[in-house]
């Protein structure tokens, strides 16, 4: 298991949904989804049975404070000891956690307390579990295939959330939420033996970011790269090499860096060299701006939208659906086409286009146009994210990877939903039309800023 096999053409010229590698990798992926889907549904229900709706809402919550105050360290973990090996603990931790509290649920009645406790570790855990699972994919296949993978991951992103929510149901219906909860933790012990079976690649020389990507030196900043030299040069397994099983061997190098810097050390090195990165640097700007105005109106604006007009809960469900059926189809498409040529350019337009159908969706008639123009809303965003997501994986050196991740993923999810009570405010002092135009230009600002840097547009994904 701590052996290090040399795997000539492992997912080397082969593409990734062709790969049993890669497959093996997004079987895991899709198992723990599936079952984060089902562990939200019975976390929700087992709240609103042992409280009030107040303290339900406490402690649906609360896992978003550690997840948002750790995530850049957890970055710095993946980095540190290797992203399998973080993962593989992550959902260990996670599959104990829920089985736990499922067998706390069947045998007693405890109240609150337990899942406010399972919602901290939780919410512990994906501060980094999420940067290790980013900068996963880099270690399962090559460089020109990255973007098909993020591809591949979309669609696994979707069908979680069409499975595990009914999933979770049912088992709620048929065993209350201890079963729910045995079941979510289950479904990502799956998760565990599939990984262990994937081969990890130490990447190439080509494959090390040309971490200018647009321009920028390998190091974003000269101390940087000396911060991580150790980690990069100290892998043991040369270019092409396949680690099988072993955590250790997959983080050898990681572990020299340990020894060599401190974390703080490995985070603010992180930092810098986003700072400095001539593509990094404003594409995480670009995210930003496109997820603060687009998080809102898509969540709490739209429910208050359905409201207003009449359309329901079942119409509020339609419009979401074609949005999922759109997002969808962008992660098929990239799945399909493996690179679309010019990916700044086209990420950039998408995100102008996306901006202007977020804006519309508050001025259409009636609820079939709502879905419409929420299909066109998902399957922009569902591009321009795809393409955002594959460009960090292919423009960050595989040494900061990690820590690229957090950044995004905080932005994403620790930033970016702060908009929600922002959005539900402004609604109820200036309507839904007002409130979607604005949002709409914030994101809109997201495309500005990926066509008018010039490193940014001309970015293209390796082919």
């Amino acid at each position: 298991m701590t052996s290090t096999l040399i795997a000539p053409g492992t997912a080397i010229g082969k593409p990734a949904h062709r790969d049993p590698n890669v497959l093996r990798w997004l079987a895991a992926y899709t198992s723990s989804m599936v079952g984060d889907s089902v562990y939200y549904i019975a976390l929700s229900w087992a709240a609103v049975q042992h409280g009030s709706p107040a303290q339900a809402g406490a402690v649906m919550a609360v896992s978003a404070v550690p997840r948002a105050l750790l995530m850049l360290g957890g970055g710095v973990i993946a980095d540190r000891f290797g992203p399998r090996r973080v993962v593989i603990g992550s959902d260990l931790v996670r599959c104990a956690a829920g089985l736990s509290v499922a067998a706390l649920l069947f045998l007693t009645s405890p109240g609150l307390w337990p899942l406010a406790l399972l919602a901290v570790v939780f919410g512990t855990v994906d501060a980094v579990f999420m940067p290790a699972v980013g900068a996963l994919p880099a270690r399962v296949t090559t460089r020109d295939q990255l973007a098909r993978v993020q591809g591949m991951r979309g669609l696994a992103i979707r069908f979680a959330s069409v499975v595990g929510g009914p999933l979770g149901g049912l088992a709620v219906a048929l065993g209350g939420a201890a079963a729910a909860f045995g079941l979510a933790g289950l479904l990502i012990a799956v998760s565990v033996p599939l990984l262990i079976s994937v081969r990890m690649r130490e990447p190439a020389a080509d494959d090390k970011a040309e971490a200018g990507g647009g321009g920028a030196d390998a190091g974003g900043g000269g101390a940087d790269a000396g911060d991580v030299g150790e980690g990069k040069g100290g892998r043991g397994a040369g270019p092409g090499a396949a680690v099988l099983g072993a955590p250790d061997s997959e983080a050898g190098g990681a572990t020299a860096t340990a020894r060599a810097t401190t974390p703080l050390g490995d985070l603010r090195a992180g930092l810098r060299y986003i700072r400095a990165h001539r593509v990094l640097a404003p594409l995480m700007l670009a995210i930003a701006l496109g997820d603060l105005g687009f998080v809102g109106p898509l969540n709490v604006g739209l429910t208050l939208l359905a409201d207003e007009r009449g359309w329901g809960a079942s119409g509020m469900g339609w419009v979401l659906s074609g949005f999922g059926v759109g997002a969808g189809a962008a992660a098929l498409l990239l799945t399909v086409r493996g690179r679309l040529p010019h990916a700044g350019h086209v990420a950039g337009w998408a995100i102008l286009a996306g901006s202007v159908a977020i804006g519309a969706l508050a001025f259409v008639p009636g609820v079939l146009a709502a879905i419409g123009v929420a299909l066109l809303v998902g399957l922009l965003a569902g591009l321009s994210g795809a393409l955002c997501g594959a460009l960090l994986q292919t423009q960050a050196d595989p040494a900061y990877l990690g820590r690229v991740t957090a950044v995004s993923s905080l932005v994403s999810l620790g930033f970016a939903p702060l908009s929600m009570p922002l959005s539900a405010a402004a609604i109820g002092t200036w309507g839904t039309g007002p409130v979607f135009v604005g949002s709409a230009a914030v994101c809109g600002l997201g495309g500005v800023v990926a066509l008018c840097v010039r490193d940014l547009r001309r970015a293209e994904l390796p082919g």
